[in-house]
């Protein structure tokens, strides 16, 4: 049986995957009765999952008429990503003049031990491992603040950056990204761990721009991406 709060997390993540890679298309009415029936639930979960995609910017919920899939423009991913691009830039600065040994140790461990994921092709594990690989940044850098306010931008961009993953040759790209913050990291050299995660997370706001339409009046671009 699984719990409540897992199914909603489950609703939250099939639902945003389906949007980003234009299964459910910009205007598509999303039926609060429909989805239930789908995930096997009651409405009641269906209606956070629906609060959790429009806090997101993924769902527009229109009064009195329900919920549509948003028009997510090519113009505000790229703003959304400049921001995450400057917040990974200070976590990774910080974990490099922060981190402790033990932190730093693990990270190195952790990353090397991904490149099996890579040499595997395994998107699934490796998008898990990104996840951690990147919250790993963000504790190093000893900033509740900090910390926040990136975990809160990353939920918003999370289908985008597990999207990147279905693109041809884009796992070992990400990997070699990786290992170009994580060498400055073990350097203890702040400005140059800062400029590689600024780097990489714009690599992948390049990456994801194709699962965004490129203007709110053309529709979203038909992908052959492999599930």
């Amino acid at each position: 049986m699984v719990r409540s709060g897992t199914t909603v997390d489950q609703m939250v993540r099939a639902i945003a995957d389906r949007i980003v890679t234009g299964y459910l298309r910009p205007g598509e009415r999303l039926d609060e009765g429909s989805l239930a029936a789908r995930f096997d639930v009651s409405r009641t979960p269906v209606r956070e999952a629906l609060g959790q995609l429009s806090a997101m910017g993924l769902v527009e919920r229109r009064p009195n008429r329900g919920a549509i899939v948003a028009v997510i423009t090519q113009e505000h991913l790229a703003s959304m990503f400049e921001s995450m691009a400057e917040l990974e830039a200070i976590c990774a600065r910080f974990s490099a003049e922060r981190m402790t040994s033990a932190e730093r140790r693990s990270l190195e461990l952790e990353h090397q031990g991904s490149a099996r994921l890579v040499q595997l092709g395994a998107e699934e594990d490796y998008e898990y491992f990104n996840t951690d690989f990147h919250s790993r940044l963000y504790r190093g850098a000893h900033s509740t603040h900090i910390h926040d306010l990136t975990v809160t931008t990353r939920s918003r961009l999370a289908p985008f950056r597990r999207a990147q993953f279905m693109l041809p040759g884009r796992l070992a790209k990400s990997w070699q990204e990786h290992d170009v913050i994580v060498t400055a990291i073990m350097r203890g050299d702040g400005a140059a761990a800062g400029k590689a995660a600024r780097d990489h997370v714009s690599i992948v706001s390049e990456a994801s721009a194709v699962f965004a339409v490129p203007n709110p009046m053309e529709s979203r671009l038909s992908l052959s991406v492999r599930r």
